[in-house]
């Protein structure tokens, strides 16, 4: 979820404790009863609760002390006046026009120091696999442990074509990924990959464990993470070599 709309819940969930904290409800009885239950307005405001919650996961904000959270929100209640007057900002500890630069900063320096980690952890993890498995590695960086070494029949061009069955995990044994019976080139694919698949023939089985730089680096998806090693166990069904095309007579 993106912080604009994260910032967009947290204003509804403002505007509906306002809206609930209402001493009284006007209208005739007719008009009342076009108001939602309290069993649906519990509803919406639990989910609305879910919502924001999930955002502050989404968005590494999950570790945020909540009495500020909720200070936060209490003051944006007891607050008066118009937004655009300057004075209107000295009710809150700090300006609220900030808050996107504030914000947008924390997740940075959140981001930043998870690709670190990241990196130191699985940096440890391949030396640690190499000696425990007694596997070799490439001058690049990725550590691999061969089960079965196939045919003579290897991929040789980045445009070489593979079929594999895989399984791609992190460093923690989370499984990201599984696919059976796949074809790609090997030029449509991250370079470790594009790299391992060279180092087993058809018919083989191989463990990569490629680093951050030779997978997504920085720009890892949320379910990888930036700078995240990657494991994948991979058979090799088969190899297509690449076969350029014929011109036309």
């Amino acid at each position: 979820m993106k912080l604009t709309r994260m910032i967009a819940i947290a204003s509804a969930a403002v505007l509906m404790v306002a809206c609930n904290g209402s001493s009284k409800v006007e209208g005739s009885k007719a008009v009342r009863s076009l108001l939602p239950s309290k069993s649906y307005s519990d509803s919406a405001a639990y989910l609305l609760g879910v919502n924001f919650g999930m955002a502050m996961v989404q968005n590494n904000f999950k570790d945020l002390d909540m009495s500020l959270i909720r200070k936060g929100m209490n003051d944006a209640l007891k607050s008066s006046g118009n937004p655009n007057d300057s004075n209107f900002v000295k009710q809150f500890k700090i300006d609220p026009n900030e808050m996107g630069t504030i914000l947008n900063t924390y997740i940075q320096k959140q981001m930043a120091y998870q690709g670190a980690l990241n990196r130191e952890k699985g940096d440890k993890f391949r030396k640690e696999f190499m000696v425990k498995n007694n596997a070799d590695s490439t001058l690049t960086g990725i550590v691999y442990l061969i089960q079965d070494s196939g045919s003579g029949l290897r991929a040789v061009s980045d445009r070489d074509t593979v079929r594999v069955n895989y399984r791609g995990t992190l460093i923690d044994g989370t499984e990201f990924d599984k696919n059976d019976g796949i074809t790609f080139p090997l030029n449509r694919v991250i370079p470790g990959w594009t790299e391992g698949m060279k180092l087993v023939g058809e018919g083989g089985k191989i463990t990569l464990v490629i680093p951050a730089n030779m997978a997504y680096g920085e720009r890892g998806p949320q379910t990888i993470g930036p700078n995240s090693t990657l494991i994948f166990d991979v058979d090799l069904l088969e190899v297509h070599p690449y076969a350029a095309p014929q011109p036309a007579q």
